[in-house]
């Protein structure tokens, strides 16, 4: 499928793909239980906690049921009693407000489902008491017109942030002011542009992350002509490096990779997998990619990184880590071509690779090898699921859009544990900390835990 075609049936992805400090061996545990971005403070989307929950409904498990304002798409993080999420409060219609034109092959192109250019917006990041679900602080990041549309089902408060413990970094892909930089009780430290980003109306969805002392972001635009990659100082918030990407629009997250080497940025696209110095952004490897639209987080393990595309083609690339330069003839471990999502992320859970659908459907491969330990594990009912899967106790939860939580058990074979629902459709992934799964729905924030 030509790149046209391929832009033509892009969906956003609604839900933050970030990813912060990875290792090169895969862990069961997390160091804390802290939940610092997206799936968790080490990005693995998994939790070293035992007595959670696996059951709970409106009168079971459920501690607090917490109303935000707006709506959003970002997950929740989690920082010793706080949690952050971001949100977006539409208003009314301004006039003569539209979007960035969009030129896909010389022709001008409007994707059928991008709504939102014409409203007034006002971003917030929201700050909320862990042990009750009180909004403790709310500050007003920005308001105004916006630069792109969204997609109908999407939100501009989609990226998730990501915290050191000391200060939160948010971002709403190009729109607002930038880059975003609070301390933990709120008060604005520093924020600095970064640049308007065409979405293919698709509005944003990729998540800063930390190598580091550099918040990284990377911002693919349209046909990739003004595509980069940037390391913007945690501290100052001084930008200090920004370098070229030849991808075309992408809403994928990069990864960091911690190697014996040191720290590797990695970012996936529809033309290439890149990977950078984040000191300098300077290329340490690249592979040619899918030529498909690589939207979910990247993975990393067993020496590899795996980069996979959900649409048009279903594909995993497993990636040798260590190597330089183009590495597309020498560099791939090994593939699997069936069971990837245009949306979700997967997870690597011990030993084993779960690859997941669009559908809730799941494929559990070898991650050393690829090899095939079962594919079709389907969920009881048919659903559509855009939050990523997360995983405790040999468990994996997949939250669907309708706000049912499966329960699955981990291992070589398929088995649905339990099956619960929040009542409210879910498009963020949940986080883990403390005893405690917090779950975003559509209207509530809630906070799932068996602790007395």
């Amino acid at each position: 499928m030509n790149r046209k075609l391929a832009v033509l049936f892009s969906v956003v992805v609604l839900c933050s793909a970030a990813a912060t400090v990875f290792n090169i061996f895969p862990s069961s545990a997390a160091p804390n239980t802290n939940w610092s971005s997206w799936r968790g403070s080490e990005g693995t989307g998994i939790s070293a906690e035992t007595n959670l929950p696996t059951e709970w409904s409106p009168d079971k498990n459920v501690k607090w049921k917490a109303a935000l304002p707006g709506r959003g798409h970002s997950s929740p993080i989690v920082w010793g009693n706080k949690i952050f999420l971001t949100t977006d409060i539409e208003g009314d219609v301004v006039a003569g407000a539209k979007a960035v034109k969009h030129m896909i092959e010389g022709q001008e192109f409007l994707h059928p489902d991008s709504v939102g250019a014409d409203r007034n917006h006002t971003f917030k990041v929201l700050c909320v008491d862990r042990a009750t679900g009180k909004i403790l602080w709310e500050q007003q990041a920005y308001t105004g017109t916006v630069y792109d549309g969204r997609h109908r089902k999407g939100s501009y408060a989609a990226p998730t942030m990501v915290t050191d413990g000391q200060h939160v970094y948010a971002w709403f892909g190009g729109e607002g002011d930038g880059l975003y930089c609070y301390d933990l009780n709120g008060k604005l430290m520093w924020k600095t542009p970064i640049a308007k980003i065409a979405s293919v109306g698709m509005g944003p969805s990729t998540s800063p992350v930390l190598a580091d002392d550099v918040v990284v972001l990377q911002c693919d635009e349209d046909e990739g002509k003004k595509s980069f990659i940037a390391g913007v100082d945690k501290k100052t918030g001084k930008e200090i490096w920004r370098t070229p990407r030849p991808v075309q629009a992408g809403w994928s997250t990069p990864l960091v990779v911690k190697t014996a080497k040191g720290t590797e940025v990695v970012a996936s696209g529809f033309e290439w997998i890149i990977s950078y110095e984040p000191k300098t952004g300077s290329e340490l490897w690249k592979m040619k990619s899918f030529q498909s639209n690589a939207l979910p987080t990247p993975l990393v393990g067993f020496g590899m990184v795996y980069a996979y595309s959900g649409y048009p083609t279903k594909k995993t690339l497993a990636i040798k880590l260590g190597g330089s330069g183009d590495i597309s003839e020498t560099g791939l471990a090994w593939s699997y071509d069936k069971g990837t999502a245009y949306i979700p992320s997967s997870i690597l859970y011990g030993d084993n690779l779960y690859l997941m659908t669009d559908r809730g459907i799941l494929t559990c491969l070898d991650a050393k090898t690829g090899k095939l330990i079962y594919e079709g594990g389907r969920i009881p009912v048919p659903a559509t699921f855009t939050a990523s899967p997360v995983a405790f106790d040999g468990k994996i939860l997949l939250t669907s859009e309708d706000g049912d939580t499966y329960v699955v058990k981990a291992g070589s074979k398929h088995e649905i544990l339990a099956t619960n629902s929040v009542g409210e459709p879910v498009y963020a992934s949940p986080a883990i900390s403390d005893g405690m799964i917090f779950i975003r729905g559509e209207k509530n924030l809630y906070c799932i835990s068996n602790k007395k």
